[in-house]
């Protein structure tokens, strides 16, 4: 079954000299007990569509689709008391940056036991106990005495560590991670993802992953989605990506990793992803592509079959024609 349903998902900021595509045209299915992983740039509008399924962009923002829809509701014309019964209980977050998204008036113990009265309606014992035990299954190190700090008086990787015990307190059936382990040791992030691949096993949640790590898409992924420049430009199974990827930019991204690399310098994309005012014509990464030509630069390529990953490009790799050229 569907879980999480986007179809023709766009997201425009107004700002002073016009609209900015951040997202543009992107469409996600994420199946109960799922584990899906979306990578590429920063830039890349990963983190923005799903902010707009969690409807947490600014006024700013302007949304348009043809469908979002969770665990069969529509959330694009959902009541938004209804909506915030679901965002938080059902329907959860990890951000990225855990100082700015933890309020710093209250302990981080008040806000997570605020979660628990608020969507499961736990009496005071009640939310005291899963607190602890949430702080115990995340590796925070003498929860009692953690409830009672504030988050300044905790490092970087210890606030983390309580966005992720936040996020899981209600167990979600979908569980968005922004790059959940930035900010945790190489130790603890195998912890932190064994920790949600088992909350997975035990209660059938789906997991969206945004990562930069390919190492821990390979390890932990089912599916991925690769997006450049807000396009959604392939999505394979793990396997079949890292094994023969379709589209230039996502063999570029997997030759860049040290453990494939055979020369000693580390192969680079040039450029940048484009911006609001350097946006191509025709295929977005036409500009750093080796292989672009006049077509690619002048016409946007359509979403090519499931044979070859979705890959939005003319001329896909590893197909018998590139393999022959």
């Amino acid at each position: 079954m569907t879980l999480l349903r986007i179809r023709n998902l766009t997201v425009e900021f107004a700002t002073a000299s016009g609209a900015f595509r951040a997202v543009d045209s992107v469409d996600q299915d994420i199946g109960n007990g799922e584990i899906l992983a979306i990578v590429g740039e920063s830039g890349s509008g990963k983190s923005v569509s799903m902010l707009a399924v969690m409807g947490l962009l600014p006024w700013t923002a302007k949304i348009t689709a043809d469908e979002v829809s969770f665990d069969g509701q529509d959330l694009l014309n959902m009541d938004p008391r209804a909506r915030r019964r679901i965002i938080g209980k059902d329907l959860a977050m990890i951000f990225q940056e855990p100082m700015s998204s933890l309020n710093p008036c209250f302990t981080v113990g008040w806000q997570i036991k605020e979660a628990l009265r608020f969507h499961l309606k736990m009496d005071r014992k009640a939310r005291h106990a899963r607190a602890v035990e949430l702080f115990e299954q995340v590796g925070i190190p003498d929860p009692e005495k953690r409830l009672s700090a504030f988050p300044h008086q905790l490092s970087g990787g210890m606030n983390q560590r309580v966005m992720i015990a936040m996020a899981i307190a209600c167990k979600p059936k979908l569980l968005i991670a922004d790059e959940p382990t930035t900010a945790l040791d190489v130790t603890i992030q195998a912890q932190i993802l064994d920790l949600l691949a088992s909350l997975r096993d035990e209660t059938g949640m789906g997991l969206v992953l945004i990562t930069h790590d390919m190492g821990v898409v390979a390890e932990t992924a089912e599916r991925v989605s690769v997006q450049y420049a807000g396009q959604k430009v392939e999505e394979q199974p793990v396997a079949d990506l890292f094994n023969t990827p379709h589209h230039p930019y996502t063999a570029a991204l997997l030759d860049a990793l040290p453990e494939r690399a055979t020369a000693r310098l580390l192969p680079t994309i040039p450029g940048v992803v484009p911006g609001q005012f350097d946006r191509p014509a025709g295929c977005l990464f036409s500009p750093r592509c080796k292989f672009a030509d006049a077509k690619c630069k002048a016409t946007p390529p359509p979403p090519l079959g499931t044979d070859l990953g979705h890959a939005r490009c003319f001329y896909p790799l590893n197909t018998a024609d590139r393999i022959a050229s």
